[in-house]
């Protein structure tokens, strides 16, 4: 087979019409220019240039090589150019992961706002998926980061992680409901009231971890409904049917009718890690967990 290089002497000598003028602009001598599109025709087994004294001219079978030859070499450097961008993280492809606290919190818009515009390029592939499958995407390289709600186990020593937002949740009360009126609203304000929680299929510990905390505050809520995400449970403290506590940064979202009270006494917080893999060292993943975790 003839390579890349060939072609090219092939086409300079085609367009510069002599050996001579090819080969100054190969800045290579005649001899070897010579040998190689003599080796060149012997490999297809076909003649390609007359030749008259200094001139050479293309024959039929030459133009017709000649056309294909430019267009391969034209391929060859879209190619390479590409494989720079691939390097560079300007082009190709990247698998990003979240969790719904992350985009309440704004962190994948943070994220993603300035690649938009620098790299046009660069396809993004967003995936709502829940923390454990975003580490397992991880390890297996479907994933190339991660926002995930706690940071990886101990037996997951080749992915990294760092805290990017930690909110602390705040109390979803009905406006017509007589403990919106209540400026300082403590544990025994909240004891035997009706609650709406979140719990996420198939595997929730987000039940037992509320429950549990409610307790070491010191009331007993009584859990009436279960939605499967915070919005959900908004809509139903906008209805008046219960009270809830969600992440600060929903409460732009919220629908009218609710009001919201910090509870500073309740330790529970809404915690978001970014995740990536120790041994990727591309420019781009280290752009992108500078820009999450910018501000």
């Amino acid at each position: 087979m003839f390579d890349l290089r060939q072609l090219r002497y092939f086409v300079t000598v085609a367009e510069a019409g002599t050996v001579g003028r090819a080969a100054e602009l190969l800045h290579i001598s005649q001899s070897p220019l010579s040998r190689q599109i003599m080796q060149l025709e012997a490999q297809l087994g076909v003649t390609l240039f007359e030749r008259a004294k200094q001139r050479v001219h293309l024959n039929a079978e030459g133009q017709a090589f000649l056309a294909e030859a430019r267009a391969l070499l034209a391929g060859a450097g879209r190619l390479e150019a590409l494989g720079r961008d691939l390097a560079a993280g300007t082009a190709g492809r990247l698998a990003i992961g979240y969790v719904e606290g992350a985009v309440h919190a704004g962190l994948v818009g943070r994220m993603l706002r300035q690649f938009r515009s620098d790299r046009p390029r660069l396809h993004l592939s967003l995936m709502s998926l829940r923390s454990a499958a975003q580490l397992e995407g991880l390890r297996e390289r479907t994933l190339d980061l991660g926002l995930v709600y706690s940071p990886p186990p101990a037996n997951y020593p080749e992915i990294a992680s760092t805290l990017v937002r930690r909110e602390p949740l705040v109390l979803a009360i009905p406006e017509g409901d007589a403990l919106a009126a209540v400026a300082d609203i403590r544990p025994h304000h909240l004891d035997g009231r009706t609650w709406i929680t979140v719990v996420r299929q198939p595997a929730d510990s987000n039940r037992g971890q509320f429950l549990a905390a409610c307790t070491e505050a010191g009331f007993l809520p009584d859990i009436a409904y279960e939605t499967a995400d915070p919005l959900t449970s908004l809509g139903l403290v906008s209805a008046g049917l219960g009270l809830a506590t969600v992440q600060a940064s929903l409460q732009s979202a919220a629908p009218s009718g609710i009001v919201f009270r910090d509870l500073p006494w309740f330790e529970r917080t809404v915690s978001i890690h970014l995740a990536w893999r120790r041994q990727d060292k591309r420019a781009v993943i280290a752009e992108l967990r500078e820009a999450v975790q910018g501000e």
